[in-house]
């Protein structure tokens, strides 16, 4: 993860301006990191898929059942999104 080692300040100097800088580099490297919700979400849902994959692999009769479960459940909030839109 590049992100933790921008935010690492290393030991050993001795300048007390150049630890400044550095130590301020790395704070602000790290609220980047924080503030950054869509780098941050995307790498959830990279790990959740990787764990979706994973899962499937190990478990494909499980993982075709949770599939169908999730369109099932898809289809079933449209139907009744549709059916209250069209309700007069």
């Amino acid at each position: 993860m590049s992100s933790e080692s921008k935010t690492v300040v290393p030991s050993g100097i001795t300048d007390p301006v150049e630890r400044a800088r550095i130590e301020l580099k790395a704070a602000l490297a790290a609220i980047e990191s924080k503030a950054n919700f869509p780098a941050r979400a995307a790498e959830a849902t990279g790990r959740r898929a990787d764990e979706a994959r994973r899962f499937a692999r190990r478990e494909p009769v499980a993982a075709a059942i949770v599939a169908a479960g999730v369109a099932v459940g898809i289809g079933t909030a449209v139907w009744g999104m549709a059916k209250l839109i069209t309700k007069k």
